[in-house]
């Protein structure tokens, strides 16, 4: 993919508003997980080092187009170390700018022209500035005002970490070490049609976890007791499997799960077969024979593609179990040179940090709902805007 990028650009006393995704979760002010965050930094540290006046804009949450303090970007200013302008749409700070410094924009989402992609409000936030580079791939499915708006108003960029997910993603989908296996778990069959079809024609193998895998348990005739699935989506499930079988793609489906009588994290936990699933039984995790398999499957594997928990990771340790044991194996098999992997979602690198082994990965997405429309194959807009 041919993307205009900021290798060789001339930044030096240019006013340069750069879009980041610092989308974190801020538990009583603190931020849990600066993973995003760490990985805007080096195209950060290249436009400072280059002499750019820099400006970056970003969004937390939702919060509507309202101001609403709940989403401040406040704590993330504080963890940078970096003055926070109250207003994105204020430009008083750029008399005062250097070269090299850094400030952060309050949350763009504060504004309905954010979303909306309006005209006037992408006028307004690309004012003053002389270029607009985009490093939030993780948003670049939006065709918001600061990822498709500011581009064609601005000379546009794409900065380091953009062009790095582009690189890696599309080397797994169009020259993949084989066999090639796909784990997709969460929750709605509805969102992932085109992703699971993709994969179905991608990979040698397709696991499907989660309450994804739940679903197509129930079009499969299986029992699924008072759980969480779609049985709306069962004509869809039933149509991805006859596809995958088309494209000669192996899915493997869940053999057994971790159940419960209610679905909190405290819940006792009993593993079952689905055929001992009873109605009032609550689905929670994977189960133990499934999760051997899916461990076998990642050893016989040369690439591996991640996303989406097969149960609810966050609940540790009772319900962490499917996720975590995939977690472990996909990085024991990459350390020893055995595995290309490739992890996007935020609850899946979740699951990887909390296991201690996000570093083994060959390469962690920032994206969850980019990363899973680029494996689909769609156009981004805010990636689309970057081409020249």
């Amino acid at each position: 993919m041919n993307l205009r990028t900021i290798e060789n650009l001339d930044v030096r006393g240019k006013y340069v508003l750069l879009r980041d995704d610092f989308n974190v979760q801020i538990v009583d002010g603190h931020i849990t997980d600066v993973f995003r965050i760490e990985q805007s930094m080096p195209t950060i540290n290249a436009l400072r080092a280059g002499g750019a006046r820099i400006a970056i804009c970003a969004h937390l949450g939702r919060p509507k187009g309202a101001r609403n303090m709940e989403y401040s970007l406040a704590p993330i200013a504080e963890y940078m170390k970096i003055p926070l302008v109250a207003d994105c749409l204020d430009k008083d700070f750029m008399k005062n700018m250097r070269d090299g410094d850094v400030v952060l924009l309050e949350n763009v989402r504060f504004y309905p022209g954010e979303e909306k992609n309006d005209p006037d409000f992408s006028r307004s936030l690309a004012d003053g500035f002389d270029v607009f580079v985009n490093d939030a791939f993780a948003v670049s499915h939006r065709a918001h005002a600061s990822t498709v708006g500011v581009a064609k108003i601005l000379p546009s960029y794409a900065g380091l970490l953009l062009a790095s997910e582009i690189e890696n993603l599309t080397n797994v989908m169009e020259n993949p070490a084989r066999p090639l296996l796909a784990i997709v778990g969460g929750s709605k069959v509805s969102t992932k049609i085109g992703v699971l079809r993709a994969l179905a024609k991608l990979a040698d193998t397709l696991i499907i976890g989660g309450a994804l895998g739940t679903t197509f348990n129930y079009a499969t005739g299986g029992r699924v007791g008072n759980s969480l699935y779609e049985p709306d989506q069962k004509q869809n499930a039933l149509d991805i499997l006859e596809y995958a079988k088309q494209n000669n793609c192996r899915v493997l489906l869940p053999l057994d799960k971790g159940v419960a009588k209610e679905f909190t994290a405290a819940a006792a936990r009993t593993n079952k077969d689905f055929t001992e699933i009873m109605d009032d039984d609550v689905i929670i995790d994977a189960g133990v024979a499934t999760t051997e398999r899916d461990v076998s499957e990642i050893r016989d594997a040369a690439t591996v593609i991640w996303n989406g928990t097969v149960g609810m990771a966050e609940w540790q340790p009772t319900w962490s179990y499917g996720s975590f044991a995939i977690a472990q194996a996909i990085a024991e098999q990459t350390r020893a040179g055995k595995l290309v992997s490739v992890v996007g979602g935020g609850d899946t690198v979740a699951a990887l940090q909390a296991c201690g082994v996000k570093d083994d990965i060959t390469y962690v997405s920032t994206g969850g709902g980019a990363f899973l429309e680029f494996i689909e194959g769609l156009d981004l807009p805010g990636i689309a805007v970057l081409r020249g």
